[in-house]
């Protein structure tokens, strides 16, 4: 059974700091290609960061420069480290994981609000 599991979220003040974890299980991991996704209230999910399965990553331009996408294939677990934080980063985060051949698994998410 695959599974992904986000942990992290919470509330933080802007200009703050989180770290989200991803802890994938039931599949190869180190083959897939992770992303980080995003969806606030009202809007459409959205793609924040990726990673692809040889460390390759890109980013959404709101937050170029303020989130760093990384992996660890030993422990399974891709990360998202969110720098300076902003209201309008306040969003549920969703984990997803993509093999090449259009298989894709979807973590069930963590609330990260941003506010004073």
């Amino acid at each position: 059974q695959v599974q992904l599991v986000e942990s992290g979220g919470g509330l933080v003040q802007p200009g703050g700091s989180l770290r989200l974890s991803c802890a994938a299980s039931g599949i190869i991991f180190s083959i897939y290609a992770m992303g980080w996704y995003r969806q606030a209230p009202g809007k459409q999910r959205e793609l924040v960061a990726a990673i692809t399965s040889d460390g390759s990553t890109s980013y959404a331009g709101s937050v170029k420069g303020r989130f760093t996408i990384s992996r660890d294939n030993a422990k399974n677990t891709v990360y998202l480290q969110m720098n300076s934080l902003k209201p309008e980063d306040t969003a549920v985060y969703y984990c997803n994981g993509r093999y090449f051949n259009g298989m894709e698994y979807w973590g069930k998410g963590t609330l990260v609000t941003v506010s004073s």
